[in-house]
């Protein structure tokens, strides 16, 4: 039984700064390209203030036939308008954001002092909403440790899970090649005052204090700070989170507030097992100078104290709350159309790395002013 497909032809139709494109056919790769040649010959011979395209006649319009829109749009001085499209290739068509697309302007030339001025305007407004976005979080923590109830616990633990339990190989594995390469590094220059033993001392406090820390939430916002940007971002393009405002539901407290926990309660028992197997690496290069394991963990013992390794749980935590934060943060700002999403993990990733070393060079101050 032979199929009849109807051909694929465009109509125009000029009245006054109007130019009118009627659509037949399937707008596909295989039957658009005459209809492709015909249109923009026809609109660099016409300039038009607006253009309305009739899609009534449209059987089946994929990718090209969105690009052919998305072309238009960006040849149009005014408006345009797609009409008479059927439902199910409305959202094909909405992901390129025809609306927000425009001639592309006369670069003109700007100065250094606007430029300075609209960065500095852009990063004045970033730093407002992630403060602003603090206060939200730290209001649905305390709902959440009110109305422990009413908490998903269950994304919690599979949040849990997916941060930490799947991230410890790869801690541990950067955390024994960190100590090692360190105790290789200052063991070589230590040797000729005979002071190799120190390594110990070096590896402790560099890595409970401040490597351990820094390093898992370094490694924390690569991974899991990404994953919560792009999971958001994603439900914020599928509109799922307009679903949840709809339905009442405050997408922090029920998102966000799972994250955050989830990483709180992770990230210091990752910072531990980073710090531990680095000392199991400036243990194997210890050993290899000839020295005994028991005097190297008498040395740590000695040089590492209990507030050192506070002062690095607590910061472990800050970090966390920066890292998983900042990703709810991102995800819930995603916009419309396909680099959304990429856009929002990026963003995620890098204002994470920046406030984690912000906030160690923070930390770094108080606890020198502390004596600790």
């Amino acid at each position: 039984m032979a199929i009849n497909i109807p051909q694929t032809t465009v109509n125009f139709t000029v009245k006054g700064t109007e130019i009118r494109m009627v659509l037949q056919g399937h707008l596909d790769c295989i039957h658009l390209g005459s209809v492709w040649r015909q249109t923009f010959k026809f609109l660099d011979k016409n300039s038009a203030e607006n253009v309305v395209i009739d899609a009534s006649d449209v059987v089946y319009c994929d990718g090209s036939g969105a690009t052919l829109f998305a072309k238009v749009r960006e040849k149009v001085k005014g408006n345009m308008q797609v009409v008479g499209l059927k439902k199910e290739f409305l959202p094909l068509v909405d992901m390129f954001e025809l609306e927000t697309l425009a001639p592309l302007p006369q670069k003109s030339k700007v100065s250094i002092i606007e430029e300075i001025g609209r960065a500095t305007h852009s990063i004045l407004k970033d730093l407002r909403e992630i403060i602003t976005f603090t206060g939200e979080l730290l209001v649905a923590i305390f709902w959440a440790m009110k109305n422990r109830r009413q908490v998903p616990w269950g994304d919690t633990w599979i949040n849990a899970e997916s941060a930490g339990v799947n991230a410890l190989p790869i801690i541990c594995l950067i955390g024994f090649l960190l100590g090692l390469i360190m105790a290789f590094q200052s063991a070589v220059p230590m040797k000729q005052f005979g002071a190799e033993i120190f390594v110990a001392d070096l590896i402790g406090l560099s890595m409970l204090k401040e490597l351990g820390p820094l390093l898992t939430a370094i490694v924390l916002a690569g991974r899991s700070g990404s994953a919560f940007a792009a999971e958001l971002g994603t439900m914020k393009v599928n509109e799922e989170i307009n679903a949840l405002v709809t339905m009442g539901l405050d997408p922090v407290r029920y998102l966000a507030v799972t994250r955050v926990i989830a990483s709180v309660m992770m990230t210091p028992i990752l910072s531990c097992f980073c710090c531990l197997f680095a000392l199991m690496g400036g243990a194997i290069v210890i050993l290899s100078l000839g020295y005994p394991l028991v005097i190297y963990m008498d040395r740590i013992a000695q040089a590492v104290t209990i507030t050192a390794f506070l002062a690095g749980v607590v910061k472990s935590v800050a970090f966390a709350i920066l890292v998983a934060g900042v990703g709810c943060l991102r995800g819930l700002q995603t916009g419309t159309g396909a680099k959304a999403v990429g856009q929002s993990t990026t963003s995620a990733v890098v204002s994470a790395i920046v406030l984690v070393a912000v906030a160690d060079a923070i930390f770094s101050v108080v606890l020198f002013a502390l004596g600790i």
